[in-house]
């Protein structure tokens, strides 16, 4: 990590983590072989797990720690975060990122003089280095129903799913986006200021949507990074049916977020530039 001898924080990178100490040491190392070359601060915020995540302060010394007194979720456990943060920039990272070098860089120089966007997000892929579709349009109505149930095996849902997943995008181009995932994402301080944090009502879903959607609202783009990728550990927590909602608490997260998504977003239009 650069220190704080020279002048201005750039980057504050905000890593969430619930019972995941082992992928955030990882993603630690990464950070640090990396080199980032940017004066940047390293924040960790323990969402209530009890994970004793103090102890890697022993290997990495730098880096802030905060711990929340219980599991607030996806939107609250990373406005703990942001509220720390001093960089001009935020990185919101998920643990099981695996930073290449240079890939910081060429997000943050790619947004850095641009006051049009509002945030970037990078190609994500597999451990086998298969893409990850991480960029998506807005969702229609049935859009969950279809990714949830046997609906989204029929050829006309599955066009629906396609269309929202933006299979037709070449995904190594760089272009503008209705919504990024939430797993790795660069914003400037600024717009998160004008726009606002992270909306707590969704504890987890729909946090990242209802973000990058006020960000369109204030004018800003969405843009996604194509030349720029990262390997995302990805394992779908709220896998199933609808008949996991008895029995997947996660999957009932989802569902409660796409009502409120839905009900939040019902009367606003976003026309991408």
């Amino acid at each position: 990590m650069l220190h704080e001898t020279r002048q201005g924080m750039e980057i504050s990178i905000i890593i969430l983590s619930y019972k995941m100490k082992g992928l955030v040491r990882n993603c630690l190392r990464a950070l640090q072989d990396a080199q980032l070359d940017l004066l940047h601060e390293i924040i960790i915020v323990d969402n209530g797990s009890q994970d004793n995540i103090e102890e890697l302060q022993q290997q990495f010394p730098d880096i802030k720690i905060v711990i929340a007194p219980e599991n607030l979720g996806m939107g609250a456990g990373n406005n703990l975060g942001i509220k720390k943060a001093r960089g001009k920039y935020l990185l919101m990272l998920n643990p099981d990122i695996y930073i290449f070098p240079g890939a910081i860089e060429k997000m943050y120089n790619y947004i850095k003089d641009k006051p049009d966007i509002g945030l970037v997000s990078p190609r994500l892929l597999n451990p086998d280095k298969t893409l990850q579709y991480t960029c998506y349009r807005w969702h229609q109505p049935l859009t969950p129903l279809y990714r949830r149930t046997f609906l989204g095996r029929l050829k006309w849902a599955q066009k629906k799913i396609d269309h929202f997943l933006m299979t037709d995008f070449d995904h190594q181009t760089i272009q503008a986006v209705d919504w990024c995932q939430g797993s790795c994402f660069l914003i400037p301080k600024e717009v998160i200021d004008q726009v606002g944090q992270f909306d707590e009502q969704f504890f987890m879903y729909f946090e990242d949507t209802d973000l990058c959607r006020r960000i369109w609202q204030k004018g800003y783009q969405i843009i996604y990074l194509g030349d720029t990728e990262l390997i995302h550990l990805h394992t779908r927590a709220s896998q199933g049916g609808l008949t996991q909602i008895i029995s997947n608490k996660l999957t009932r997260e989802h569902i409660k977020s796409w009502i409120r998504y839905s009900l939040k977003h019902r009367k606003t239009k976003i026309k991408i530039k």
